[in-house]
């Protein structure tokens, strides 16, 4: 008995530390994410080629999802110059999504630019979620596990809406004339993998630019 004891303690200790430093954790978490998100939306939404890149980065995932049905399976990131995306192991196929999805967008299917994976959906949930808890709290005067279940459903329920409603309004644009897919390249990371094949299979970029207007004299 004395040698469970001895080995439970420990772990009673450390859940014990952990409940106390719960309300201390959440507070923190909320108020950084309540400066940090608007800071990254803001950054984006004030790059035009960037907020294009993400909406083709969309368009290209949602043309792969209604062909080859890999919900889940995808993911991408926009830049300035073009955007990746992990979980196609076809580059070609990849291309061809991508060009696919530009010319859609250019015949006016706005709504492949909208993507309810996006991470702008992930931190508009967790925003909603760091306000309505910091309310409560605040508004209450004490911690509550009540108000923490409160604040996760009402984000979980409002957050999509709201994080296509912020895809829509500030983070895509869908004014793609010009813009041109200038190629696919497959990504070198720092990984195991990349030590053993040269790079990350999957992982691409899809690098896009505009073209080139020439004058008429």
């Amino acid at each position: 008995m004395t040698l469970l004891w001895l080995l439970l303690f420990p772990l009673f200790v450390w859940l014990g530390l952990n409940l106390l430093l719960l309300p201390l954790h959440f507070t923190v978490q909320s108020i950084f994410s309540l400066i940090v998100i608007p800071q990254e939306i803001y950054r984006i939404a004030t790059n035009k080629r960037l907020r294009v890149n993400h909406a083709l980065e969309h368009a290209t995932i949602n043309v792969i999802e209604e062909h080859l049905g890999v919900r889940g399976r995808l993911a991408g990131l926009a830049y300035p110059d073009g955007f990746l995306i992990r979980g196609v192991d076809d580059p070609y196929l990849l291309a061809e999504a991508a060009r696919v999805g530009l010319e859609r967008l250019r015949r006016g299917e706005y709504h492949l630019a909208i993507h309810d994976r996006c991470g702008t959906s992930l931190a508009a949930a967790n925003w909603l979620f760091s306000v309505l808890f910091l309310l409560v709290l605040f508004g209450a005067g004490y911690f509550s596990f009540t108000a923490i279940l409160l604040a996760l459903v009402a984000a979980q329920l409002l957050g999509p809406w709201l994080g296509r409603w912020l895809q829509r309004t500030l983070t895509t644009s869908v004014d793609v004339a010009g813009v041109e897919i200038l190629g696919v390249t497959a990504q070198r990371r720092q990984t195991l993998i990349s030590w053993v094949f040269g790079f990350e299979p999957g992982l691409y970029f899809v690098r896009t630019g505009y073209r080139r207007l020439v004058p008429i004299w």
